[in-house]
């Protein structure tokens, strides 16, 4: 048991790495957005079912040497394919078709083709691994529990090691590497156990005559009850990522953090509650109270963090105008996040023993009702994360969302009441009650984001949430003055309304650049500025902005409501613009036009996600998109996205003090005294002070020399790719700004002319 329970720590732990890298990789090819994120989880959990079902199929016909041996086999699968794994799923699936598969079917078919392999054998492991530990019917759900919780232990921590240390010292690359190594570790060290079980294996159990003893419930109902228990933690797991992530800022390492917690806590349960078996005569009261337990305090502790917020201190570190990106606001957000998740996942991951003693009731048939109660958990997980994710925080949001999972443990608790008549309920009552309770005191959808975003009664305020997000703009309302306040997405103030300068020269300087920008595009746009500057020339026809959070498009709208002289109104009803939900690196690489101006709107690097727009295969498709002549503009907000930019295009120009990038595959006619003059102009100068009245020096941008690369202009390589986004791992990579690359780089070519 020592032996097989390290192992299967380990592999639990290089699944999670591999789970992590292969979600990165497939989102590239699938998109970034939450319907796309949900299909490639969908994918994966459809993989570990069907191995469930197939382990649970098989275990029970195997010794169990042999079926030890097909745990090993299993794993040493599941490494092979960690090996080769980017070559399918990143170089032929996330780059090759990139933009070519655009039916939802077919992005679910081709991700489950490029899963269906590895997580099938991990599905598979834990019936297997069953079946060769089941020596008796007394030990057997102990054994089991443990296993599971040890499995479940390694996979916690390879999400927080993983997330935290290994992908940004390693790349994706070097993780998967690493997860072989660990899968291929934990097969030896059960193989060790093969020619002792060899020798002392026993007959195969025969099943019992007559029908099989279930003194606590049959299989199917357990499985039920199972599917529900796996739906509930998922979407409590869901929940927490989005309120975690509007209080700590969407970053490399919330999910890791969110989703080792929840598993090292569910662990840990598993571990406590499977050492109070044997004390258990009844599993049926313990899982029911630890199932309702678990809703309700997630359910308090997640009105304490809400009402807890806006007060000091955490306000002093965690407000919503703040960073949380560093110091005491990160490291008051991990602190939470274990407060807020270790608790409710520890009592719901204590179910799984107790289903576990309510279940194995045969000794010949172990491996397969594990293998069923898996599948019924997974089944129930994979309905959470595709229930939760796309359908409820669709249409009831975050607050109904937690309603609705209320709802759900009340009729949990009466089911237990029904079945109970007659004996003690003083604890099922009070279980019940309190979920009901807690239900009720959630408040609604606007309640409770307008608290976290700390809005007052002298503020107005447009918001939206769906899916993809949350978006909320927070308005002064000052008389006289037009909407003025910041714009939050996803829980950050991505810009400001008045338009923040930085933003509106991103979007004015391609298309005051170029001689002809009849089309123009622009990835991202977040409070409005950028693509409102992107209409600067009277002569351009189109300009199409991709927005990846949905509800900033509502929200805008709601401020053009209130503010119909405005200039996010005109944005919104100039003929010329055509404004949409979607993954902007997606649509570049799915669509044949080519553009004039492409401009991406400025993204802090550390944001999740975030390398996905500042890699070199991004800038590759931006090359591939621009028509003859064609700019792109893009904010260069570290020395390594400024490098990673210089390396890709031929004809590049660096403007200082802004940071801000200009790339093309021809000469670029840059001159500081036209384009000073082109600012000056008075339509010109008239757009930019309506997105802004308070600002009119543009020209103060590029007041320093450019930085200019020629195509015979030496470079180093690209330091930011798809498979290794350093900045986006910004506490194992240290992030500079840009001003050190052009500093340096004005010395070595100052050094070399004199030397010349």
């Amino acid at each position: 048991m020592r032996r097989l329970s390290l192992a299967f720590f380990c592999s639990g732990f290089a699944a999670l790495l591999c789970q992590i890298v292969w979600q990165r990789m497939l989102g590239i090819f699938a998109g970034s957005d939450s319907v796309s994120a949900s299909l490639v989880v969908g994918a994966f959990l459809a993989g570990l079912g069907l191995g469930s079902i197939l382990g649970a199929k098989l275990a029970d016909r195997l010794s169990p040497a042999r079926a030890l041996l097909g745990f090993a086999l299993a794993e040493i699968g599941v490494g092979v394919f960690a090996l080769l794994s980017k070559a399918f799923l990143y170089d032929f699936l996330a780059t090759d078709l990139a933009g070519v598969i655009d039916s939802p079917i077919a992005i679910f078919a081709l991700c489950f083709a490029g899963l269906v392999l590895p997580t099938t054998l991990m599905g598979a492991s834990l019936p297997l691994l069953a079946r060769a530990i089941a020596t008796s019917l007394d030990t057997v759900a102990e054994r089991v529990g443990r296993l599971y919780g040890l499995n479940t232990l390694g996979a916690g921590l390879g999400a927080l090691l993983g997330g935290w240390f290994l992908a940004g010292n390693l790349g994706f690359v070097g993780a998967l590497l690493l997860a072989a190594g660990l899968d291929v570790a934990a097969a030896l060290l059960a193989l060790t156990l093969w020619p002792a079980m060899r020798r002392t294996a026993a007959p195969r159990p025969e099943a019992a005559p007559g029908p099989r003893p279930a003194p606590f419930g049959g299989l199917p109902l357990w499985c039920a009850l199972v599917f529900l228990s796996g739906y509930v933690i998922v979407a409590l797991e869901i929940v927490w990522v989005r309120l975690l992530g509007q209080v700590g800022q969407y970053h490399a390492y919330l999910f890791p953090t969110v989703l080792g917690i929840f598993l090292l806590a569910d662990g840990l349960g598993m571990e406590v509650a499977t050492r109070l078996l044997r004390r258990i005569r009844d599993p049926r009261p313990a899982f029911f109270a630890a199932q309702a337990g678990g809703f309700a305090l997630a359910a308090a502790l997640i009105l304490a963090l809400w009402w807890a917020l806006p007060l000091w201190p955490l306000n002093t570190v965690l407000g919503a105008d703040l960073h949380r990106l560093r110091g005491a606001g990160l490291a008051t957000t991990v602190m939470l996040t274990l407060l807020v998740i270790g608790p409710p996942s520890f009592l719901i991951g204590m179910t799984f023993p107790f289903v576990q003693r309510a279940v194995q009731q045969d000794m010949a048939s172990i491996g397969a009702r594990v293998g069923w109660v898996q599948f019924s958990n997974i089944l129930g997980n994979a309905a959470g994360s595709v229930g939760t994710g796309l359908v409820s925080f669709h249409f009831l949001g975050t607050a109904g969302t937690l309603h609705l999972l209320g709802g759900l443990s009340v009729l949990l608790m009466v089911f237990w009441l029904w079945n109970t008549r007659g004996a003690p309920r003083r604890g099922a009552l009070a279980l019940g009650a309190a979920c009901a309770t807690l239900t009720l005191a959630i408040p609604g959808n606007a309640g409770f984001w307008s608290r976290l975003h700390t809005e007052r009664d002298t503020h107005a305020v447009s918001w939206a949430e769906d899916r993809s997000g949350i978006a909320f703009f927070r308005d002064d309302n000052r008389p006289g003055e037009g909407p003025h306040g910041p714009f939050f997405i996803q829980g950050f103030s991505q810009g400001r309304i008045p338009f923040l300068p930085i933003h509106q020269f991103l979007g004015a300087v391609g298309p005051l650049l170029h001689p002809d920008p009849q089309r123009v595009m622009v990835v991202g746009i977040g409070s409005g500025g950028t693509p409102w500057a992107a209409g600067i020339h009277p002569g351009t026809r189109e300009i199409r902005a991709v927005e990846l959070v949905g509800p900033v498009l509502p929200a805008l709208r709601g401020i053009a409501q209130r503010h119909p002289e405005g200039p996010i109104a005109a944005l919104l009803t100039d003929p010329r613009y055509r404004l949409e939900y979607g993954d902007g690196r997606r649509a570049l690489s799915r669509d044949e036009t080519l553009w004039d101006v492409i401009q991406a709107d400025a993204i802090l690097p550390e944001g999740s996600h975030s390398g996905l727009l500042y890699s070199a295969e991004f800038l590759e498709t931006v090359r591939r998109r621009l028509a003859p002549g064609g700019l792109y503009v893009q904010w260069a907000p570290t020395e390594r996205a400024a490098q990673t930019f210089a390396a890709t295009f031929p004809h590049a120009i660096l403007l200082m003090p802004a940071s801000v990038l200009i790339g093309s595959n021809q000469p670029i006619p840059w001159s500081a005294t036209t384009m000073a003059a082109r600012l000056a102009e008075p339509a010109t100068r008239a757009h930019l002070l309506r997105g802004n009245p308070g600002y009119a020096d543009y020209a103060a941008m590029f007041r320093d020399s450019p930085l200019v690369w020629e195509p015979r202009t030496p470079r180093g390589e690209p330091m930011l790719t798809d498979v290794f986004p350093r900045d986006e791992f910004y506490l194992n990579n240290p992030i500079h700004s840009a001003d050190i690359l052009a500093r340096r780089l004005r010395e070595a070519r100052s050094t070399a002319s004199a030397r010349q």
